[in-house]
């Protein structure tokens, strides 16, 4: 006789799962962990009154089939071993009847994969540190969906997407927001690829894709909330901000260290370049300088005491080959990235009894041995400037002269001054800086306005050379009178704010850099006898301040001369002050406040607070169509005689304290046939009179004609020449600030 096994416990299994609700039961306890008897007839949405006695038999039967058991001290009911076995085996059942092959996934590594649900745990483990029993039950869940779901197509974006859904839904939002996936939508990309854009071409449209992924990398994973917020709603904006944790902002260089040291590139190949010996070859180093810089500076680069450098290099070289080579120069920095030359007229004070670095360094010489050389240099760049610009308006690179006492008593500078301002009549691209206080004597400056001054260590070398600006945020000062409500001391609680917050992601950017510098930013700090290149540590962190102008007279509702408001920007003034003195240990020395031109964010944060409160509602300049804040000072020209508004000055001279990091005048010619000799005399009684006006620049709309190389002073639909429409262009370096 044979003796069949005792089957019976396994049958009694069986008919417990046989019950949809039973297995619903269980699921639900798998997902839960546990639940009380009142919490799971609310989930399966029974009626206590109506189906208690259908609930009690269903969970009887779990129980005596030793799928479930209660925990009697906390009258908790949860899933035993066995429960989870049977839950396990029930799944595989049903993924079986719904397909008959695996599901293949593509994925993100461009390759197919079987679908495997571990893979979906141990992701969620790895990047997001979910807890094992909580990423296996996700897991589940979402190879359950994507069954039930008969898709045909199975990304690991979707896979990511339905995950995430899944962890929202059970209310685990701090871990979806780790497993965020980061990139551009199709249509965004379609968009940029068909783009009629002339100046994005492959590589510049490579960069912007790039990007906007690690833009949203640094909004999901690298800022608190309250910074990424304040960003994405409009109350700051984090300029630059894809290439916040890569790249400083500007840079500026001293030639001397290459022409002392030479150039060494990549480590694997071995690639130097010995210290020039002729002025050729000083110009090359200085280009592939800039070529190698470009590729980890966001903005602009700046090469300071350009010619007084370049000076002893010139001895024996005729007038015409330094011409040729300046000229070449110029036209192929123009096809790079923004660059500034600052141009001495004469021997810079700074470097009069410095030791020059000169070829071979033979003859020992100061560089107060070459005001000469300085000063033919200076002459034959503005010459090249000039006709290479004659034709059509040059954006890059752009050019600052400095100017001290010892320039405007100098014939031999007032004739170099002079054809400079031949140049700023014609196309507008000179910049002046004002170098005549003793606070400014040793300050460098770039085109964008900022500034350095040696107030670090009192040392300009160190304080103003192989350093420049890490970053800079943009505060939105008219947000800021909308959510304060007129009430002024809600104001400035919300300015001290957003200076903060403001530091803070300024800080996160110097960490960065210095953390992962040596991988993003291998030329700028290569080491030389133990001496990295870049000064990271002395640069500038910028907080600059858009729509002051629209803030006050919005706040006041007076015109921005009234006491009233006079009185106001004062308190501004000294509430930044006292932010900036107090966290100056905390941030940085060198946490500058500073009104600088930034046309992106001043459009993008007007546009916000329209769409947000109405254009009614916003003060702000531009056009409905083209609104904007305004991040410079604009100074209007008077024409009979020629001169600046002495009230504009005033109010100039007031914001002194909160254009420390640095400001930008910009004083507009229009449509005005002004000579050089007119403009050079207004230039002079603004450097004398007005000290306080530190860096100006003179400004036109220049309207150009591709096709017969002449260019008119306004803006022109039709060329007056040649007849042309098609072949026109518009030149405006400030065309919205």
């Amino acid at each position: 006789m044979v003796t069949l096994p005792n089957r019976s416990r396994g049958v009694k299994v069986l008919k417990a799962v046989s019950s949809p609700l039973r297995l619903q039961l269980l699921n639900l306890l798998f997902d839960k962990g546990s639940l009380s008897y009142t919490e799971l007839m609310t989930y399966l949405k029974m009626n206590p009154n109506r189906d208690a006695g259908r609930f009690a038999y269903h969970l009887k039967f779990l129980l005596k089939a030793n799928l479930v058991e209660v925990d009697v001290a906390a009258k908790k009911y949860f899933l035993t071993e066995l429960g989870k076995m049977v839950l396990d085996i029930a799944d595989r059942v049903e993924k079986k009847t719904l397909t008959q092959k695996n599901m293949l996934v593509r994925t993100s590594h461009f390759t197919l994969e079987e679908f495997d649900q571990n893979k979906i745990a141990n992701s969620l483990i790895k990047e997001a540190k979910v807890p094992p029993e909580l990423a296996q039950k996700a897991a589940k869940e979402t190879e359950k969906r994507l069954l039930k779901s008969k898709t045909k197509y199975i990304t690991a974006a979707l896979i990511r997407e339905m995950v995430n859904s899944i962890l929202v839904e059970k209310g685990f939002e701090e871990y979806r927001h780790k497993l965020t996936r980061v990139g551009m939508p199709i249509h965004e990309v379609t968009t940029l690829i068909e783009a009629k854009d002339h100046n994005l071409n492959a590589s510049n449209l490579l960069s912007k894709a790039g990007q906007n992924v690690i833009s949203e990398y640094i909004l999901l994973n690298i800022f608190s909330r309250d910074i990424a917020d304040a960003h994405l709603s409009g109350s700051i904006n984090i300029d630059d901000l894809g290439t916040w944790l890569l790249k400083p902002r500007e840079v500026i260089h001293d030639m001397r260290y290459f022409f002392l040291n030479g150039l060494k590139f990549d480590d694997n190949t071995q690639i130097t370049i010995e210290p020039p010996k002729n002025f050729e070859s000083a110009l090359s180093i200085a280009h592939n300088v800039l070529l190698h810089t470009n590729m980890e500076t966001s903005q602009q680069q700046i090469f300071s005491y350009f010619n007084t450098f370049l000076a002893p290099y010139t001895i024996g070289i005729d007038e015409t080959t330094i011409k040729q080579a300046i000229t070449l120069f110029i036209l192929n920095i123009s096809q790079h990235a923004q660059v500034t030359l600052e141009i001495d007229l004469t021997t810079p004070p700074a470097l009069t009894e410095k030791q020059a670095i000169e070829p071979n360094m033979q003859h020992n010489h100061k560089y107060s041995n070459y005001t000469k050389e300085i000063q033919l240099l200076a002459d034959l760049t503005l010459q090249a400037y000039n006709e290479i610009t004659t034709e059509k308006p040059l954006i890059n690179p752009q050019i600052i002269i400095k100017i001290n006492p010892k320039i405007l008593k100098d014939e031999n500078t007032k004739k170099l001054l002079l054809k400079a301002h031949t140049t700023a009549t014609q196309q507008g691209m000179i910049y002046f800086a004002n170098t005549t206080t003793k606070e400014n004597t040793l300050t460098t400056f770039s085109s964008s306005g900022t500034k350095l001054t040696p107030d670090l260590t009192g040392d300009w070398e160190t304080d103003t050379l192989r350093t420049g600006c890490i970053g800079s945020v943009t505060i939105n000062l008219p947000r800021l009178v909308q959510e304060a409500e007129g009430d002024k001391n809600k104001f400035f609680d919300l300015l001290k704010e957003h200076c903060e917050i403001a530091a803070r992601a300024l800080s996160i950017k110097y960490n960065a850099l210095k953390l992962f510098g040596k991988n993003s930013l291998p030329f700028l700090l290569k080491s030389t006898y133990g001496d990295a290149y870049f000064r990271l540590e002395n640069c500038s962190r910028i907080i600059n301040f858009a729509g002051l102008i629209e803030t006050v007279e919005a706040f006041t509702s007076k015109s921005i001369t009234e006491q009233e408001n006079q009185t106001f920007i004062e308190e501004i003034i000294q509430n930044i002050t006292a932010f900036r003195q107090k966290s100056s240990r905390k941030h940085g020395k060198r946490l500058y406040p500073a009104i600088l031109c930034h046309t992106k964010a001043s459009e993008r944060l007007a546009q916000l607070d329209i769409e947000k409160y109405g254009i009614a509602k916003i003060k702000f300049s531009g056009t409905r169509d083209n609104p904007f804040y305004s991040t410079t000072k604009r100074l209007k020209l008077k024409t009979d005689p020629v001169s600046i508004q002495t009230e504009e000055i005033a109010f100039t001279q007031k914001l002194s304290e909160l254009t420390i990091g640095g400001s930008l005048n910009i004083i507009e010619l229009g449509a005005i046939d002004v000579s050089p000799v007119t403009l050079l005399e207004l230039t002079q009684h603004l450097i004398t009179s007005h000290q306080s006006l530190e860096f100006f620049t003179y400004n036109r709309v220049i309207t150009y004609c591709r096709n017969c190389k002449k260019s008119w002073f306004e803006t022109r639909h039709k060329c007056p020449n040649c007849g042309s429409i098609s072949t026109l262009g518009i030149f405006n370096r400030f065309n919205s600030t």
